[in-house]
């Protein structure tokens, strides 16, 4: 099937294809605010977000566990749910998705009470600490956050960088065939994220993901108003590796992404 996909695209120029992906996206699963360690309002990153044609942006802040960050505990975090309630009455029919980017603990649990998890539109799971972990202990730790049923999505899976201010970070070892089979399994989106420093995961592993037959979320994870335009680079990644514009869970409309959230057999 992987094959056919591809055989039957190889034709399309790429600049083609990645207009295509970019084209049918409606929203970003993956951006950041003041609350955390973003750079700009809630409000204003919805008005960028609505300026460039989105129907939605899911606001991500993260875990306390994530000092540096400036992580939400469970008391500023209900705070905010309560600022985005106020802000998608006046934007309608736009609309801010409330969300987390909770960090993976070493044991695989995630940085955020269950219960609070629960009522959160959109949870996107990330390794952020013991990134070089041997694999024999990541890939578990992996597989655990990936069968939570709280996760939705599989934040930069391989935690590189490649370029820009912080250096350069290797991939993270772990089983990859296991882990995007736990995806699948689970209906756990795997993240292509579209930051310039990461560009994760790398095309070897986006093609594994696309054979396992996982979801996708095509993801800014952005820190400031203007990072929102960088989703043509995750939508490049896509288009090169076949991934099928109807396995991007942001390119569906808003109920739908919402109906999967709430239960991941859901699929439109």
């Amino acid at each position: 099937m992987y094959l056919r996909r591809l055989e039957a695209t190889e034709d399309v120029p790429l600049d083609e294809a990645t207009a295509a992906v970019r084209a049918a996206l409606r929203g970003d699963c993956h951006t950041h605010s003041d609350w955390s360690d973003g750079g700009s309002p809630i409000r204003e990153m919805a008005g960028t977000a609505m300026r460039i044609g989105h129907d939605y942006v899911v606001l991500t802040d993260h875990s306390p566990r994530l000092t540096v960050a400036n992580g939400l505990s469970a008391e500023r975090l209900e705070r905010q749910l309560d600022v985005v309630a106020e802000l998608n009455e006046e934007l309608d029919p736009f609309r801010i998705l409330t969300g987390i980017e909770v960090d993976i603990l070493e044991d695989g649990s995630l940085d955020q009470k269950p219960s609070l998890l629960a009522r959160l539109d959109v949870v996107v799971a990330s390794v952020h600490s013991k990134l070089r972990m041997p694999a024999a202990e990541m890939t578990p730790r992996m597989v655990a956050a990936v069968s939570n049923p709280h996760t939705d999505v599989l934040g930069h899976c391989t935690g590189r960088l490649i370029t820009g201010g912080r250096g350069k970070r290797p991939e993270s070892e772990f089983d990859a065939e296991l882990v995007f089979a736990a995806c699948a399994q689970f209906g756990v989106a795997v993240e292509i994220n579209s930051r310039p420093e990461r560009l994760d995961p790398p095309k070897r592993l986006l093609r594994l993901a696309v054979e396992a037959g996982c979801l996708t979320s095509i993801d800014t994870d952005a820190h400031a108003p203007g990072q929102l335009d960088w989703l043509p680079n995750g939508c490049e990644r896509a288009a090169r590796c076949g991934v099928p514009i109807d396995s991007v869970v942001n390119s569906w409309p808003v109920d739908a992404l919402l109906a999967w959230t709430a239960d991941h057999a859901h699929r439109p």
